[in-house]
């Protein structure tokens, strides 16, 4: 019992089969409704899926690549189940932009929340091998600039039918060398900053995990490649970039390190973009003039400098165009018609369900219910736009860039494309919300939940489990390293406390934030009834063979 109002009828849901299906419901009035729903496997088994497909079926390895693509995580052709070697959208066959270098994004950002040593190494070895020193310069006058693709259009460089005969490389799609190697598109530079990132936070709070450099290096890596965009692509650097919450995550690891010129230098320059965000009417514009992905990084931006007339016009621009309705295709999924064109196998004009807008658009929208956690529609859209993504990992983990609309296709697309900016936000928003709804009671979006007597229990069940909110506190709990294993909430004295996984090979501490964002008139700090050690603004808890339980006291 969890406390719903008694004019409610409660129904249990169980997913039977794997894949799209649908819940009639017939009121007493006769009126009929049809409820649609994805049914996916276990989130963490998904991302555990997802890990082993990139690492095995996508990952290529061929020192005599003429493109030096070799080793690297690649996109894949599901239809053909394998590689993409050639694309008329260099970009593609090239790791570069959102549609080529979707693969190892995802491979990085799943390693955030669910690391795997095997997946680290091939990755470890993809950015020595490959990203620095090839899609990212690493000297000269082009230093840290990231380059559109590696692979190009350039017969007269490559022997005798090479290229293949049936795609079409008259378009300007197909990037010649020296359009490849240029620096100049913003949108290429956060992909690699987040690498960089999610290398930096596991060197750091993990051990023997991420050892072919030490964690300064990464993060070093990032602010140099955040200050480069805007010095080497500032063209398009005046837009919200797709992923670009990153950046705001560097400033904040850069305060927590005290390297304070790296992190002043840093905020000057986002100040100048934000600036011009701030005078703008719509400050949310993007390459594509129809687009509706800039509005995720400048949101973060009007908020962090105190724009807030901005950040709510951003956000209600995402409110307009990201609905909830009772189908799983288009609950919390963003406006997206084009980017088949430019990342999928089938090119063609068509309403996407759950391209990366879903996702992206989903942490302006979950950040801004933190702080209003009586706006429960804010929760709703934001949690239906993260799930979203786990619709596109089929049973042996293939990710999709999106799933087609259209009736006579009803089916994800066949190439993984633009998948890794999607699965960014997936990594980026994936937790536990736990709210007490005034007809429904207790409710756990991402998590199973119970009440015992006046102990609220929830078990986290989203994908990382390492976020936990707590709407009726405002309290959000997050870790750097370490899994939640539940959280217990006693309703008549408000004391919390909770339950983190053991220790592991690579992990003896877990590393705790305790936030509280929520405005909630009168209520209660939390903190630690324990006196635990704090590195870099987080609580050091040792963790022990079994569950390690930590109080929180008001």
């Amino acid at each position: 019992e969890t406390g719903a109002a008694p004019s409610l009828k409660k129904y249990s849901l169980q997913g039977k089969a794997w894949g799209r299906a649908r819940l009639t419901v017939t009121y007493k009035d006769g009126l009929v409704q049809t409820i649609h729903y994805f049914v996916t496997k276990p989130e963490v088994r998904a991302m555990a899926d997802l890990g082993h497909f990139l690492a095995t079926k996508q990952w290529f390895v061929d020192p005599q690549d003429p493109f030096h693509r070799s080793p690297s995580f690649m996109t894949y052709d599901r239809e053909e189940n394998k590689i993409v070697m050639q694309d008329s959208r260099a970009w593609i066959a090239g790791l570069g932009d959102e549609g080529g270098g979707g693969a190892w994004i995802s491979a990085i950002m799943k390693q955030l929340g669910a690391p795997n040593q095997d997946e680290l190494n091939k990755f470890q070895q993809f950015v020595d091998g490959v990203l620095w020193g090839g899609l990212q310069y690493k000297d000269g006058p082009k230093k840290f600039g990231v380059r559109k693709s590696l692979f190009y259009y350039q017969p007269d460089q490559m022997p005798q039918g090479y290229y293949r005969k049936d795609f079409d490389w008259t378009s300007w799609t197909s990037w010649n060398k020296g359009d490849s190697e240029r620096v100049d598109r913003s949108y290429d530079y956060p992909h690699v900053v987040a690498a960089d990132w999610v290398l930096y936070r596991l060197a750091r709070n993990y051990n023997g995990l991420v050892t072919n450099h030490p964690w300064d290096w990464y993060l070093t890596n990032a602010y140099e490649t955040s200050v480069a965009m805007v010095k080497l692509a500032p063209g398009y650097a005046v837009f919200g970039q797709m992923e670009g919450d990153i950046f705001l995550q560097v400033l904040e690891d850069l305060r927590r390190e005290g390297w304070n010129p790296q992190a002043d230098d840093l905020e000057a320059k986002m100040r100048v973009r934000a600036n011009r965000w701030k005078d703008e009417a719509y400050p949310y514009g993007s390459e594509m003039p129809w687009d509706s992905t800039g509005q995720e990084e400048v949101y973060a931006w009007m908020k962090h400098f105190g724009f807030q007339e901005k950040a709510d016009v951003t956000l209600n621009a995402i409110l307009g165009y990201d609905p909830v309705i009772p189908h799983w295709g288009y609950n919390g999924s963003a406006r997206r018609y084009w980017d088949f064109i430019f990342a999928g196998k089938l090119r063609q004009l068509e309403r996407q369900l759950h391209h990366y807008g879903s996702s992206l658009n989903a942490i302006p929208l979950l950040a801004e219910f933190r702080e209003h956690p009586d706006d429960f529609y804010l929760l709703r859209v934001g949690y239906g736009g993260t799930m979203g993504t786990l619709t596109g990992i089929d049973q042996e983990g293939f990710l999709a860039p999106a799933f087609h609309a259209f009736p006579d296709l009803l089916r994800p697309d066949g190439i993984t494309g633009d998948d890794g900016t999607n699965l960014f936000g997936h990594a980026w928003n994936t937790a536990t919300y736990i709210v007490h709804h005034p007809d429904f009671g207790w409710v756990a979006f991402g998590g199973n939940i119970r009440v015992e007597g006046e102990t609220v229990k929830v078990t986290p069940l989203d994908s990382f489990r390492m976020r936990m909110y707590l709407a009726s506190t405002g309290l959000w709990l997050t870790l750097d390293a370490g899994q939640f294993e539940a959280l217990e909430l006693d309703e008549k004295t408000g004391a919390i406390r909770v339950g983190l996984a053991p220790a592991t090979q690579y992990l003896q501490v877990a590393r705790l934030r305790i936030e509280q964002p929520g405005k909630i008139e009168g209520a209660k700090i939390y903190q630690p009834a324990k006196s635990w050690k704090q590195e870099r603004s987080a609580y050091v808890v040792p963790l022990g063979a079994a569950t390690t339980w930590v109080e929180l006291t008001h």
